[in-house]
């Protein structure tokens, strides 16, 4: 660098103590004079870490670029990596901007992957446990991080697709590096080869938040912790002038430490703002935006942060406009306008290589992909099947690439296989017909086979339950499997009613508590059908034992009153289909569900057992109507063919749940086993008003028609006999939904509270 004159030495030291007074902008060491004494200058922008803060590189590279400076190289660090590589890549600030803003930092942050990526197994493992740790050898761990990362590489991956051959960054249409920290020496590893989306994620992998990131073997986490600000390495490449935009954090006063969060980030500052000093002094222009209003997670100011961006580099366009004078325009470069559409653009993919995978299969992780190679799909579809790849939890990270070639595109994956083959799961619960339980479930993966997984449920509280379930996943292929499931509840039930149901004696009271137990072992088989739908049968064992202890048969030898207590032997089978985007308060998407069971052998405990059949079947279908305000409509109908004596396998209907076993099915406005039938067909409909982020407001209505022989007369066609209505609250959180209901039934006359807290189990 030129030597300074002695006036200018003294105004660059003046300069520098504004800086540390809190200016925002400042210059370091280089005069107008500098600028002035070169023929065409070479221009490195350094973009400094610092999590949601960082979007204020955003508005100084749109003052930049107004300004008309060719940038001739970038480098970055954490957000600064994310932002600087897509501007390399030939992403216009403004596009940026806009890029940016439509973002949703929150799905990136977490592991919170799109429902439809998940496979109906593992759907109901995420809808049911509040709770997951590693378990490995039975100890209890915890995990690496809050999230693998997985949305944000699909995304970058998505927005990078035009560069995707492109191996030396310097061959980017700006020459872009990054720096990352080997997580096993502390030291900075800078990175300006290879794939730029992993780069980027080593780059800005937050520690504790994301997962570190492994390339060529050497474990990376975020470089801010080594270099957060990368001015002497981007000198070393040879820019003339560097801009430097600065958006670490501040050190906090002793008011402001007034939590565990902030005194770490404070001890962890302490080497970086000392760093500053130097590197400030480094830097021929220094930007730094007032960012001390926000936090590393201010991702909803995102216009406030790129705006306090733009105005702090506007206080440089002076000498912007010096160093755009002394400048050749960039003959090389076409920048992308606009962002590649991620919905519409098809891609044709020829060949699949899979790499990383030693446990798990090729043919597994194709299965999973829900791809079978040739085909043409979009890029939306891609990242989906590489979120249902994600999804299972068998693997840390799922990096994916497409490499062109003479007839399309090849796709080449890389798993790292997790080395947690234990988890140990818990949830809580309560509702009104089970009570409370806690739920206890341990998981073991490739126990006998690499593919397989064995988990057992323990529900604990009024009503124990268990359930045991082994799966062998084979993908595109059938899978198989075993489950045993205890379930049981007691109910007070009308005396009424029960007189309507089945003989017993007229003791004259008004209601009888009857306990309910269900055994079954099941053994499956299914498959996916046109990569969507699940097809599934197998054998099935029940056993029935339905009692009451208000009375007995005989009071000097039987104490209770036994309704069923009978051995069924039957087959199944079943088909599933499941687009919504939430099983609790779907804002869109589809539900189908088709069961058919067939018994053909009892121990026939009340002697009236004959061969039966059970079918039922249920549609829904959720759309949003106008902002946070969606309906969910559906319609389900069963019935039985056959047996008409047995009254075991007759439609419940009443009641407010999630989770339902054998024929028990939800209604409004009656209780739990309110109305029952050998068929029924029931409509409802529901209004869903998100009126603050994961707080519902619900209306719903619901009819129905129940008899003996309801579709054979066509009487499942007319008025409903059955109605209900319902008011209800709903909050997500981390352990499920806390619900509360408020239903009314017109013909009753009455009204029914239902209660619901946590996942349904």
């Amino acid at each position: 660098m030129n030597q300074s004159t002695p006036l200018s030495k003294v105004l660059s030291v003046c300069i520098l103590a504004m800086c540390y007074l809190g200016n925002f902008t400042c210059l370091a060491q280089t005069s107008t004079d500098t600028i002035a004494n070169q023929k065409d200058i070479k221009v490195g922008i350094v973009l400094s870490g610092g999590g949601a803060k960082g979007l204020a590189h955003i508005g100084v590279l749109k003052v930049i670029e107004d300004s008309g400076v060719r940038i001739d190289y970038i480098g970055g660090t954490s957000m600064g990596a994310i932002i600087g590589s897509l501007y390399a890549a030939g992403y216009s600030a403004t596009t940026l901007d806009s890029i940016f803003r439509s973002v949703d930092f929150n799905e990136l942050i977490q592991d919170d992957l799109p429902r439809r990526a998940k496979t109906f197994y593992e759907r109901e493992d995420a809808e049911k446990y509040a709770i997951t740790l590693p378990f490995d050898k039975f100890k209890v761990g915890l995990p690496k991080s809050l999230s693998k990362g997985q949305n944000f590489y699909n995304l970058f991956s998505r927005y990078t697709s035009h560069v995707n051959n492109v191996r030396d960054f310097d061959s980017l249409p700006i020459p872009f590096f990054c720096v990352a920290t080997n997580i096993e020496n502390g030291e900075q590893v800078i990175l300006d080869k290879g794939y730029l989306p992993q780069a980027v994620s080593a780059s800005s992998a937050l520690p504790s938040v994301f997962s570190p990131v492994e390339i060529d073997g050497v474990l990376l986490t975020d470089g801010g912790v080594a270099n957060n600000y990368p001015v002497e390495e981007i000198k070393k490449r040879g820019a003339d002038i560097v801009i430097g935009v600065d958006v670490q954090d501040s050190l906090m006063t002793v008011n402001q430490l007034n939590s565990v969060t902030n005194i770490m980030l404070q001890i962890s500052n302490f080497r970086t703002i000392k760093d500053m000093r130097d590197k400030i002094t480094k830097t021929d222009i220094y930007i730094k935006p007032s960012i001390g209003d926000f936090t590393v997670l201010s991702f909803q100011d995102t216009e406030k942060i790129i705006k306090v961006g733009e105005e702090a580099a506007q206080n440089s366009m002076q000498l912007f406009e010096e160093i755009r004078s002394q400048q050749q325009p960039r003959t090389n470069l076409t920048k992308t306008k606009q962002p590649i559409s991620k919905t519409s653009d098809t891609i044709h993919i020829n060949s699949l290589l899979v790499s990383g995978n030693t446990r798990y299969t090729r043919s597994y992780v194709k299965g999973k992909l829900k791809m079978k190679i040739p085909l043409t799909t979009t890029y939306q579809r891609l990242n989906e099947g590489i979120n249902n790849l994600s999804a299972t939890g068998n693997f840390d990270r799922v990096s994916h690439r497409l490499i062109d070639n003479e007839t399309g595109k090849g796709l080449l994956v890389n798993v790292k296989e997790s080395k947690n083959k234990m988890l140990l799961r818990l949830a809580v619960h309560y509702d009104d017909l089970y009570k409370t339980a806690a739920l206890l479930n341990v998981t073991r993966k490739s126990l006998f086979l690499n593919n397989d997984v064995l988990s057992a449920d323990l529900a604990l509280g009024d009503n124990i339950r268990y359930n045991v379930d082994y799966y062998v996943d084979k993908g595109f292929y059938w899978s198989y499997g075993f489950k045993f499931r205890y379930n049981k509840f007691e109910k007070d039930i009308p005396y009424g009613f029960l007189t309507d149901i089945t003989v017993v004696p007229n003791i004259g009271i008004n209601n009888v508590d009857v306990e309910y137990k269900d055994y079954t072992a099941q053994v499956y088989a299914q498959t996916l059908l046109k990569q969507a739908f699940s097809l599934g049968f197998g054998i099935e064992y029940k056993n029935l034992n339905i009692f009451t202890e208000t009375f007995g048969e005989d009071e000097n030898l039987v104490p209770q009153t036994v309704f069923d207590d009978s051995d069924y032997i039957g087959a199944f089978s079943s088909l599933r289909f499941d687009s919504f985007d939430n099983k609790y308060f779907p804002s869109k998407g589809y539900l189908f569900s088709a069961d058919l069971n067939g018994y053909f052998y009892s121990s026939d405990y009340n002697d009236n057992f004959n061969e039966f059949s059970i079918f039922k079947a249920k549609l829904g279908y959720a759309f949003p109507i106008c902002h946070n305000v969606s309906v969910q409509t559906e319609a389900e109908a069963g019935t039985k063919i056959g047996n008409t004596d047995l009254d075991s396998f007759d439609f419940f209907l009443g009641g407010f749940g999630a989770k339902t076993i054998n024929n028990f099915i939800p209604f409004y406005g009656y209780d739990f086993i309110g109305f029952t039938g050998q068929s029924f067909a029931k409509v409802g409909v529901t209004v869903d008003y998100e009126i603050f982020p994961k707080n519902h407001i619900n209306l719903a209505a619901n009819y129905a028609n129940a008899g003996k022989k309801l579709f054979s007369t066509g009487k499942w066609f007319e008025n409903p006999e059955f109605t209900g209505y319902a008011l209800g609250y709903g909050l997500e959180t981390f352990a499920g939904p806390v619900q509360v209901k408020y239903s009314y039934s017109p013909e009753l006359g009455e009204s029914e509270w239902f209660f619901s807290i946590g996942f349904w189990f």
